[in-house]
């Protein structure tokens, strides 16, 4: 193993050091709307999977901390590796906290990246320098029950809806990985779920997929601008934590391999650790690198038969490269939303001097949140996509099938 990847070994293992005390319950905040259940917007509804019975012995130390059903699975348990820390090392956030912006504005910086969540009027963003540390919130956010999740090494930030065929689960992480990827737990059936898919891969519910929820990787400065009176996951929450530092420096070198990955071979169409958006609309799965959204700064294109715009914006830094996130290089923001508006598919140019957007249909402007800042359109928000970063590698293990887009196509 070489030097780097020892280094984040260690630091694996330093993550699951046990917090100060459990989470002090969080207070509603002021000012959320009802807890009506809005419409997700262009979120994949739960897919069924085949649900195997197996006769495999399960992970190396799992019956001792799971009552998982591991005779039920749809996984070769011999892809699950320990990622260092035991079931709950990396602590979940059950009751989260949350500040206002200009409270967050003490300790959080302008391209430091975050998790923007919408439902309804209730806007939140959970700092990745938080995140990174404990890789899963269960929330609710505008009535609806959420579960916020990131895996550091796959650079996935993913949203799910925590309601299950009526059941309300909450999440823990296990301490596996597949293919490096994170692999979680419901605290109710003791289900495993792989993150990267939303798929249960073990236990009483596999078969089932959890229902994604958008949510976009981009810098605070953004999130502030949009969301003055919106909510900030506090850091005060319960655990002593090393908060703004990052425990995986230089890991996302492009040169670099993935750690822990166990697998199938990658595609070499990109390199391993090449970040890329992803989008799954029915039966289509597209890939679009980074370096090609900076290149462009806006791609149209049409996936299973819904216009879409990704956009792409300078000005967020990696939660992966420095020793503190806010001194993490740009490597920018991906976003992506339906582009049709009243019946009518709009068609998007980036603007020359590399900030916002315009369509050439009415001539409005927009920014890299689908938000409709001047022009005949002011005020429209465009309908969001389910769409995550990943990196390659992480992708391709899952999703080999996938359309990668290539400019000029």
């Amino acid at each position: 193993m070489s030097t780097p990847m020892m280094m984040i070994a260690g630091l694996l293992v330093l993550l699951g050091l046990v917090g100060c005390g459990p989470a002090p319950d969080a207070p509603a905040p002021s000012g959320s709307p009802p807890a009506a259940r809005p419409p997700a917007p262009a979120a994949a509804a739960p897919s069924p999977v085949p649900a195997p019975t197996s006769e495999q012995l399960p992970p190396y130390g799992a019956r001792s901390e799971f009552r998982t059903d591991f005779s039920k699975t749809r996984i070769d348990y011999a892809e699950v590796l320990s990622g260092g820390p035991p079931k709950d090392g990396i602590p979940a956030i059950d009751s989260p906290q949350f500040v206002s912006v200009a409270a967050a504005q003490e300790w959080l910086r302008a391209t430091e990246p975050v998790v923007r969540v919408q439902v309804g009027d209730d806007a939140r963003a959970y700092p990745l320098q938080i995140l990174t540390w404990h890789e899963l919130v269960n929330d609710t956010v505008g009535g609806l029950p959420l579960v916020v999740s990131f895996c550091p090494l796959c650079n996935t930030a993913i949203v799910f809806e925590r309601e299950v065929a009526g059941q309300l689960l909450d999440f823990g992480t296990t301490g596996r990985l597949r293919f490096s990827n994170l692999i979680m737990y419901d605290r109710q059936t003791e289900t495993w779920w792989q993150q990267a898919t939303g798929e249960a891969i073990a236990g009483e519910l596999t078969g089932t997929r959890l229902r994604f929820y958008p949510g976009e990787i981009i810098a605070w400065a953004d999130f502030q601008a949009a969301h003055p009176d919106g909510h900030v996951l506090s850091r005060e929450t319960g655990f002593k934590r090393a908060y703004g530092r990052n425990p995986y420096v230089g890991y996302d070198d492009i040169n670099s391999s993935p750690f822990l990955y166990q697998g199938a071979p990658i595609a070499d169409v990109l390199p391993p650790l090449a970040r890329v958006l992803t989008i799954e609309l029915g039966d289509e799965l597209v890939a679009y690198p980074y370096s090609n959204l900076a290149a462009v700064g806006v791609i149209n294109d049409t996936v299973h038969a819904v216009p879409l715009v990704v956009f792409w914006q300078a000005g967020t830094a990696s939660a992966l490269d420095a020793g503190t996130l806010a001194e993490g290089r740009d490597v920018g923001a991906g976003t992506a939303f339906e582009r049709t508006v009243a019946g009518q598919v709009l068609t998007f140019t980036a603007n020359a001097d590399g900030r916002g957007f315009s369509d050439v249909e009415t001539g409005s402007q927009w920014n890299h949140l689908g938000q409709a800042v001047a022009g005949p359109l002011h005020g429209t928000q465009l309908t969001p996509v389910v769409a995550v970063n990943h990196f390659w590698f992480s992708w391709a293990a899952f999703r080999p099938d996938t359309r990668v887009y290539q400019v000029g196509e």
